[in-house]
């Protein structure tokens, strides 16, 4: 019973770690500042249109 406890585990660990592997290699690489910058533009563009064109 112990047997098969040892390995299930090493099976699945390395399913993980061929995951994170292939994750890694693709998509493209954005800084995470520049994310924040976007979202705060985005923001900032969308209060302006607020006041500009309101809706009532």
């Amino acid at each position: 019973m112990a047997d098969q406890s040892k390995s299930m585990g090493f099976q699945s660990a390395a399913g993980l770690i061929r995951y994170f592997e292939e994750e890694k290699s693709k998509g493209p690489k954005i800084d995470p500042k520049l994310v924040i910058y976007i979202s705060i533009l985005g923001v900032i563009i969308i209060e302006l249109l607020k006041v500009w064109w309101p809706i009532h």
